[in-house]
């Protein structure tokens, strides 16, 4: 049984999960598959309450009702938008201003890493990381003044989170991977499981670190 450590969580931003992919290339519910001993989304939710006071679930209409994680759990108020859709949910849902948003694929998230995002500039509307000239919207930071923008976005079918940074009327900061190697040197809290592969790798990587996320 994976337990939630009694730490110092953020108290003005809202962790938010995005649990509601279709896990095409899977081939099954990939949110209940484990890695390290745990199933996928409960790796992801404990790390998150391990950093935040409030944690919402964010699924899609069509999905399997999720219960029992300890975290109000949210339908897509926008269908079939995939992860924009999620985004945009968590951040009406929020009671905070600001989210930190990751997907449920996640397994090797960084508690450190976490923290060091939310001491990005407190000002921007979004904070993403940059990763191998790509940039990651997921594991990265969105402010309620993002909500227009991402209505925009979706009712003109550009489902692309990334595409937020060529907003005007946002405030964007993007951190390169080089600026947190000393916390994250290889990335991996970004890394996500897919495919059969990737969920063979996680496992082999999770069996050479200890059982937590």
């Amino acid at each position: 049984m994976m337990t939630v450590r009694s730490i110092h969580r953020s108290s003005d931003v809202t962790g938010v999960v995005l649990a509601g992919g279709k896990s095409r290339r899977m081939g099954e519910d990939k949110r209940f598959l484990t890695v390290g001993g745990a199933a996928l989304l409960d790796r992801c939710v404990v790390a998150m309450r391990e950093q935040f006071s409030e944690v919402l679930i964010i699924t899609a209409q069509d999905s399997l009702p999720l219960e029992g994680r300890g975290c109000p759990v949210y339908q897509d108020l926008i269908a079939q938008c995939g992860s924009l859709g999620g985004l945009y949910t968590g951040l009406r849902m929020a009671s905070h201003g600001r989210v930190f948003v990751v997907a449920c694929d996640m397994p090797f998230l960084k508690p450190e890493l976490i923290r060091w995002f939310l001491t990005r500039d407190p000002q921007a509307d979004v904070v993403m990381g940059r990763v191998a000239g790509r940039l990651q919207p997921m594991h990265a930071l969105y402010g309620k003044n993002a909500l227009p923008c991402l209505e925009r976005m979706a009712r003109a079918g550009r489902l692309k989170i990334q595409d937020m940074v060529l907003e005007p009327s946002l405030r964007t900061t993007i951190v390169d991977a080089s600026e947190w190697a000393h916390l994250d040197p290889e990335s991996q809290s970004f890394r996500n499981v897919n495919t059969p592969a990737d969920l063979e790798a996680a496992r082999a990587e999770a069996a050479r670190l200890p059982l937590v996320p």
